[in-house]
């Protein structure tokens, strides 16, 4: 068991002194001891140098040590031989007030704290029983002034007496609370709130508002309110028996807790309350017979058996027995700061008997801790760690985290594998201890089945069962381990509370044989922590294997990085870039193993693994997937480790295939192949060109999806070597790629058009078309592409076009047009290729890019088209003088003339045209010609004046807004504007006075 404390005595009465121990107070370094003859005695307790604290062997019951044989334990200082008349039975002391409180012969007294002398008997107290006394800070309501205010609550027979101290000051006026029964006990709950115990019951009592609140408990602790079960109330089975034999009905006991928490205690039965008096629903101390004392020190709850002689130590949250000391006769328990731990005390509680007092030392908290590993019980280290302040240990953290994955590895020996898994889940336990917990179907070669115990290299435990090794990390990073064996075999086979065992007989050398309905639910509880581990392995490592920079990640924080990395790690490394190899390690441990889990368990997930940045080892994958012949899992795999050039090589293999195996039917053809090239990066491109080769064969039009994809990747590929590639394949492959870069892609790079252009030429010069439906189709996109673009140079285009080829003449045309060589362009259409309305249409577009292009005139300034026309030589001018004249051997052509002197007669020069026009020619044709010419200057005329006359409708408006105003609340008041100058008022440019300068108000 655990040897939490030493008792050593330390008052001892001799055996002439026929007195007995009645009472024991401790304050200071100051014990008083009240004596049965009413004698007070004051001892100076001296700090010995304590052995428990180097006490490392193992735990021993009833062990008790006597006083220092160099120095003494305590020195008698005085005795105060008239104390009292009386026995003492209470010692008691207000520091604040300087007074020492007793109770003797019924009655409290208060006597001088320095020299022990009679100051005051209470006489309102005649008769008390038991008092209690309390001393707490409060704050003035009024003013916020704190002040110490103590207590002295005195219970006589059914009355509870109160009287205070402020600030050292005794009020006069003492308040009273009568109570249903007589009162046995009395225990401050808090500044203001008093419990008593009485003969049946126990009672909440509200000194400030009166208010009395009963508790209802089990058994003897207490009944209805009001209730009272006379002489016999509450006495249990443990005391009814030996009523007959004189016995009295056991006392109420009750002690504080830890924070907010009390126990009470009748008999064999308990209540955990809170200082509300609500029970906190715990099950109750499993006590054999009724206790003579409880008390509580940090952190264990203590009874004292009284009939036994012994005093039990028990964990007051499991409220499992840890330790029995042997105290023949002790009778009475006196803890001065029971909620501050012995640590920080200095001393330890006392242990009272009629004629010896002895003083309770504990152990080292980290050897309490040790000694609760050593023998097995688990389930109470951890429950002691975490009632211990962090001060008190070391590296409480690393201890607790340590002893969690103990229990865990225990229960997954007892196949309790859920359980297991969480608790190293919620310890974020390294996941490589895990995993070797493992056969080597799940564990590869880390696991510890598959190799036997002697064999380990490092000299460590992989199961930690023979040897329990319980580290506690240094501040520099490195493992201190602190271990101890075990020391019988009792001891390694004792039960936690929850049925766990430190030691389960093996199957294997190296631990539990996983195997068949085990080894599936052990890998399926196996899967969550795993992917747990990833989760917290992605907070400090990047894809690429990299650290991350925890300052730009505020969830990080900076001084917690590397305690954070080193909790995923077996052993804690030194600089950051051993952190970083070993987490790399780590992951792919990782990884791999819950590749190799989804792959026994559920296949199926092993592909969504592999679309997500992974760890996994690509040789242990690949073996796996080619033997289960999951071949797309395996291009999803080398895709996420960028192994692409053994994907591509894989999907080209089984792409060829004619006949495709069944477990390779999605990789037939050329369409994976072209996804997979469509997801590459524009840097691979000597990849993308290589296994793009072979779906160009296969389907052409499925292949240039590779290129022509609507992606980020298809658009910012180098499109030169992708052109060239093409052309080398191609021509018509090289053309669909420059139309979709120019068309859609907006691309102006002179070079590309330019080789479109070349493309287009050579296509109608070498006319291998299918049919002319086709090359029809193909002179469409080469006239419309010579018209839209703005890119190619028109001057190399026309060296390739042939002159005397009709093929080529309305694409010389278009060209001509793009170097501005006009008449040259309306030859064509005039005079080889003979189209009137091509002709016509070309002039139209010209002079509508002349049209836009020209500068618009100045407001005010109208210029009247004829006279406009008459100064510019206009693209119809050209055109009619073609038709009207032309060059020999060609013969003027009167319709299409007169039409363009009908249609675009006004947009010629006058005297130019008439000078055309042949005398031959009857007046009567040109009817249209001077009908348009007269319209379009009227039309002028008549705009000037509509113009004119609405200026002028809007001078008449503005001065009739300026004379008459516009009628607008708050708008301009015309004449009736005013203007207020004052003497203040300064001109809003310059920033003068006014005064009595003239003023001009602007509209």
């Amino acid at each position: 068991m655990l040897s939490a404390f030493i008792a050593r005595p330390i008052v001892e009465l001799k055996q002439r002194d026929k007195s007995k121990i009645e009472s024991i107070l401790a304050y200071g370094d100051r014990l008083l001891v009240g004596l049965s003859h009413g004698s007070l005695r004051v001892y100076r307790v001296n700090e010995l140098i304590d052995e428990a604290q180097s006490h490392h062997g193992p735990a021993i019951e009833d062990q008790t040590h006597s006083s220092s044989a160099k120095q003494n334990a305590v020195d008698l200082m005085r005795e105060e031989e008239k104390f009292s008349k009386h026995k003492i039975d209470q010692l008691a002391v207000i520091k604040e007030a300087n007074l020492l409180l007793s109770l003797s012969n019924g009655l409290v007294s208060t006597h001088d704290l320095q020299t022990y002398e009679l100051q005051e008997t209470l006489l309102k107290t005649k008769g008390a029983t038991t008092f209690a006394v309390t001393s707490n800070i409060f704050k003035d309501p009024s003013t916020g002034v704190p002040s110490i205010v103590s207590r002295l609550a005195v219970a006589v027979k059914r009355r509870v007496i109160l009287w205070s101290w402020h600030d050292s000051e005794l009020e006069p006026d003492t308040a009273e609370h009568t109570l249903v029964t007589g009162i046995k006990t009395l225990t401050w709950a808090t500044g203001t709130k008093l419990l008593a115990g009485l003969t049946s019951s126990y009672v909440f009592v509200d000194i400030e508002t009166s208010l009395i609140t009963d508790i209802v408990g089990p058994g003897s602790i207490g009944g209805a309110p009001g209730q009272d079960g006379g002489r016999f109330g509450g006495v249990g089975v443990s005391t009814i028996n030996y009523m007959g034999l004189g016995g009295a009905a056991p006392k109420p006991l009750a002690t504080h807790l830890g924070e907010g928490q009390l126990l009470l205690a009748k008999d064999i039965n308990t209540l955990f309350i809170d200082i509300e008096g609500q029970s906190l629903g715990r099950r109750q101390i499993p006590w054999a017979i009724a206790p003579e004392a409880i008390g509580y020190s940090y952190p264990y709850l203590l009874a004292l058996q009284a009939t036994r002689g012994t005093l039990e130590v028990r964990n007051p949250e499991t409220l499992t027995l840890l330790q029995t000391i042997s105290l023949p006769n002790a009778s009475q328990l006196h803890i001065s700061q029971p909620n501050i731990s012995l640590a920080h005390a200095g001393k330890g509680f006392l242990v009272v008997s009629e004629r010896c007092v002895w003083r309770m030392g504990a152990l080292e908290y980290d050897s309490q801790i040790d000694a609760l590993v050593d023998c097995g019980r688990l389930d109470e280290a951890i429950s002691l760690l975490g009632m211990l302040e962090d001060a008190l240990l070391k590296d409480k953290e690393g201890r607790l985290r340590e002893i969690k994955m103990l229990k865990a590895q225990n229960l997954f020996d007892l196949r309790r594998y859920r359980e297991s898994l969480d608790l190293f889940t919620e310890v974020s336990a390294p996941p490589e201890r895990v995993i070797r917990l493992f056969p080597p179907i799940i564990a590869g070669q880390l696991s510890a089945q598959a190799t036997p115990i002697n064999d380990d290299e490092n000299g460590e435990n992989p199961q930690g069962h023979d040897v329990k090794s319980v580290p506690g990390r240094e501040k520099n990073g490195g493992p201190q381990d602190a271990t101890v064996s075990h020391t019988s075999t009792e001891e390694s086979q004792a039960s936690t509370p929850d049925g766990l065992h430190t030691n389960v007989s093996r199957q294997t050398d190296g631990g539990v044989l996983l195997e068949g309905k085990d080894l599936k639910a052990a890998t399926a509880e196996l899967r969550p922590f795993l992917v747990q581990a990833r989760t917290r392995m992605q907070q400090y490592l990047n894809p690429d294997g990299t650290l991350k920079d925890a300052r730009g990640d505020q969830s990080l924080e900076v001084t917690n990085v590397q305690e954070a990395q080193e909790l995923l790690l077996a052993h804690a490394p030194g600089s950051r870039e051993e952190r970083r190899k070993q987490l790399v390690e780590t992951a792919k441990l990782v990884d791999t193993t819950l590749f190799r889990a989804y792959m026994y368990a559920s296949p199926s997930l092993a592909g969504p693994l592999f679309r997500l940045d992974n760890f996994c080892d690509p040789d242990v994958v690949k073996e796996k997937l080619i033997e289960t012949g999951r071949y797309t899992d395996l291009v999803d795999f080398y895709y996420g480790k960028k192994l692409h050039e053994q994907a591509l090589e894989l999907l080209q293999k089984f792409g060829k295939q004619s006949q495709a195996e069944e477990s390779s039917s999605q990789l037939a053809g050329p369409q994976r192949t072209i996804s997979y090239l469509q997801s590459l990066p524009a840097e691979m491109i000597d990849l993308i060109l290589r296994f793009a080769d072979w779906p160009l064969d296969v389907d052409p039009q499925l292949g240039m999806e590779v290129f022509l994809a609507d992606s980020e990747n298809a658009e910012t590929l180098p499109r030169q070597r992708v052109l060239n590639f093409l052309s080398s394949k191609d021509k018509a492959l090289a053309e669909k790629y420059l139309k979709h870069v120019i068309e859609e892609l907006n691309d102006t790079t002179p070079s590309f058009h330019q080789k479109l252009v070349d493309i287009y030429i050579q296509g109608l010069k070498e006319g291998k078309f299918v049919d002319d439906s086709s090359r029809k189709q193909w002179e469409e996109h080469t006239l419309s592409f010579l018209k839209s673009s703005r890119y190619y140079q028109p001057y190399k285009a026309l060296q390739k076009l042939p002159a005397d080829n009709p093929s080529f003449y309305e694409p010389r045309a278009i060209v001509l047009n793009r170097m501005g060589q006009h008449k040259q362009a309306l030859e064509i259409y005039v005079f080889k290729l003979q189209d009137p309305e091509k002709a016509e249409d070309y002039c139209n577009q010209v002079q509508l890019a002349q049209t836009s292009s020209a500068i618009t005139p100045k407001q005010g300034q109208r210029s009247i088209a004829t006279d406009l026309e008459d100064k510019t030589t206009s693209i119809y001018h050209n055109l009619l003088s073609l038709y009207l004249s032309p060059p020999p051997p060609h013969k003027p052509q009167w319709g299409p003339a007169l039409q363009i002197l009908a249609k675009h007669g006004a947009r010629m020069p006058a005297a130019s045209t008439l000078d055309l026009i042949p005398e031959i020619l009857p007046i009567n044709d040109l009817e249209s010609y001077f009908r348009g010419r007269i319209r379009s200057a009227n039309t002028a005329i008549n705009e000037s004046r509509v113009t004119s006359a609405l200026r002028s409708s809007l001078v008449f408006s503005e001065e009739a807004k300026l004379r008459l105003g516009d009628g607008v609340p708050g708008g301009n008041g015309g004449r009736n504007r005013h203007v207020l100058i004052s003497e203040d008022r300064v001109c809003g440019v310059c920033y003068k006075r006014f005064g009595g300068s003239a003023i001009k108000v602007l509209p």
